[in-house]
């Protein structure tokens, strides 16, 4: 891996999961309520990802997406920091035939995309792990990597949210969404991520999306705290 300054970022170090404890992979594999291979699938027919089509999906995790895309036709590009969440992708890949998928040790600030420009970047329950800078960072190379009129689709914990209704709206999130353990993601999972992770207001991404060379042709807020944007690189960008 290339060297970095040494004020880069560390994206290895992240809060809450031991990513490279393939035991704590595999229970977050069993977490994921919203990464099933149906409503992956759904995604990628949304998406219109079929044969022929380069996707990039960045902290792709246990590969449940990339594997859905591939199986449409695509060439994909997984990409994760944790090389117990890749052995792990690999695996599932191998297990439903999913072939054309290459799988990348890097992180949204350190993945050089060497082939050519994708079709589509994606990327899911994974930004807000950056600092906002970090997070224009990571969207300008993200952009980078895109064909000009290419796709990008990122889905987050995002706030949608007014500012000073913070401390109700993370609550009602939390006793909402909070599951048993052995159901999902817990009381102390939601705790840990306001507390230690970065996730931001949806008006804040809006303007790195748009600072980073890509149209917001479609913003989605399922929830105060969960948004999704469609965009479209720009011919320019910043």
């Amino acid at each position: 891996m290339a060297s970095f300054p040494a004020w880069y970022f560390d994206e290895s170090k992240m809060a809450g999961i031991d990513f490279e404890d393939i035991a704590q992979v595999e229970a977050f594999d069993r977490r994921q309520a919203s990464s099933t291979p149906e409503k992956e699938q759904a995604l990628v027919r949304r998406l219109g990802i079929s044969s022929g089509h380069t996707v990039i999906d960045l902290a792709a995790g246990t590969g449940t997406f990339a594997i859905q895309a591939s199986l449409n036709g695509a060439s994909v590009d997984a990409v994760d920091i944790s090389q117990s969440m890749l052995a792990y992708a690999r695996s599932k890949a191998q297990k439903v035939g999913a072939t054309n998928i290459n799988f990348h040790q890097a992180g949204f600030l350190t993945y050089k995309h060497n082939n050519n420009l994708a079709d589509f970047v994606i990327t899911k329950a994974a930004l807000h792990i950056l600092p906002d800078f970090w997070k224009i960072v990571a969207l300008v190379r993200m952009a980078a990597m895109l064909k000009p009129g290419g796709i990008f689709y990122l889905r987050d914990v995002i706030f949608s949210f007014p500012p000073a209704e913070y401390e109700t709206s993370i609550n009602d999130w939390i006793e909402r969404s909070a599951k048993p353990k052995d159901e999902g993601w817990t009381v102390q999972d939601y705790q840990m991520h306001v507390r230690e992770e970065h996730s931001t207001f949806a008006w804040i991404i809006q303007g790195m999306l748009t600072r980073a060379g890509l149209e917001i042709t479609e913003a989605n807020y399922p929830t105060p705290t969960l948004a999704e944007f469609l965009c479209i690189k720009s011919v320019s960008s910043i």
